[in-house]
């Protein structure tokens, strides 16, 4: 007789699973920016009490506003050309959602699947909220990896860098497989389903699932990916004005994310190229998407390190790549576990 997991204990499992993996983020976080201390700030740190002067603060708070806001209004504008409109408050408890679970777990895998499950609770049918997901990140990866090269063979801040003239080679082959991969996502969508099969009767086989939810979700499956195969072409087809903010908006979003080291330096008193620090963050997060750890932790910190050590004194190198992420990348992430937990709790209740 088969015998299947006890479901009551999933939660727990999942909980435990996931503080791991936010202890093993904090881990890594730790590592890579004792790495830029030891090794490209010469083990020198000091805090710059210009940071925390109001004006420093108030472009900081503007700055983060345009982030978010941007961030949550190009979901709602793919959403509406996909022909759903979501209330503000949903989509922007889904942002720091995202945030969160796309940091702790990796290749920012946890941040897709908790949108589609967010979305789909609040009546997106699973299809078109992974559309809408895909189709956001598919905007941002087309500008992140159509600004990239330019980047690598014109930046002066990079050329020279042994560690850039190694890997052009390996980063142009990347590109060329990420962008294959979201061509048969968009164009050959009915590929995935073989595959998808093939994983609910691996699941089968195992006794993890039983014939009735194995037919049931072969079924879904099926459906959701003919959703998700018509929601592309709906997109494209949709009204223009949501189709162009969705994209205009990706890049205000895009901006705002890479303008934070800028920020940061110019309140130090630093005068650097502003064009300079969008193009080093450009190539940084390009590099981030390949990173195997959760949220791209300890190899951003490295990256970004190594990236800016010339432009930065050694005593401000660590404390701008803090101040960085947690601007970015900390800040949201507190808010995301908190909205997470709210969001679990109230549907734990209902």
């Amino acid at each position: 007789m088969a015998h299947y997991p006890d479901v009551s204990q999933q939660p727990d499992t999942s909980a435990r699973r996931l503080a791991g993996f936010l202890s093993l983020f904090l881990l890594l976080s730790g590592l890579g920016t004792w790495a830029i201390y030891d090794r490209f700030a010469g083990r020198d740190v000091r805090f710059d009490e210009r940071l925390l002067a109001p004006e420093t603060l108030l472009a900081a708070l503007g700055l983060l506003l345009v982030y978010f806001l941007a961030d949550g209004l190009r979901l709602h504008f793919t959403l509406r050309a996909l022909g759903h409109h979501l209330a503000f408050r949903p989509i922007f408890r889904l942002v720091f959602i995202n945030i969160f679970f796309s940091n702790v777990t990796p290749l920012a895998t946890g941040g897709g699947f908790a949108q589609i499950w967010y979305l789909h609770k609040r009546g997106v049918p699973i299809g078109t909220a992974t559309a809408a997901t895909t189709i956001r990140t598919i905007l941002a990866i087309l500008f992140i990896f159509s600004v990239t090269p330019v980047c690598l063979l014109w930046l002066d801040a990079l050329q020279g860098r042994p560690v850039v003239d190694r890997l052009s080679g390996l980063l142009a082959l990347l590109i060329l497989l990420y962008l294959a991969f979201f061509l048969v996502v968009l164009f050959r969508t009915r590929w995935l389903s073989p595959l998808l099969t093939a994983v609910v009767n691996g699941l089968h086989r195992l006794h993890l699932i039983s014939d009735a939810r194995a037919h049931r979700w072969q079924f879904k499956l099926r459906r959701e990916l003919l959703r998700f195969a018509r929601s592309f072409s709906t997109y494209l087809r949709g009204d223009w004005r949501f189709v162009l903010l969705s994209i205009a908006l990706t890049l205000v979003f895009l901006i705002s994310l890479f303008s934070f080291p800028a920020l940061l330096m110019w309140a130090l008193g630093y005068s650097v190229d502003y064009v300079t620090v969008l193009g080093l963050l450009f190539v940084t997060t390009f590099i981030m998407y390949f990173a195997p750890t959760p949220g791209a932790s300890g190899i951003s910190e490295g990256v970004f390190g190594s990236f800016f050590s010339p432009l930065l004194g050694s005593t401000h190198l660590v404390l701008v790549t803090v101040a960085w992420r947690f601007l970015t990348i900390y800040l949201g992430m507190l808010i995301g576990l908190i909205v997470t937990q709210f969001e679990v709790t109230r549907r734990g209740r209902s």
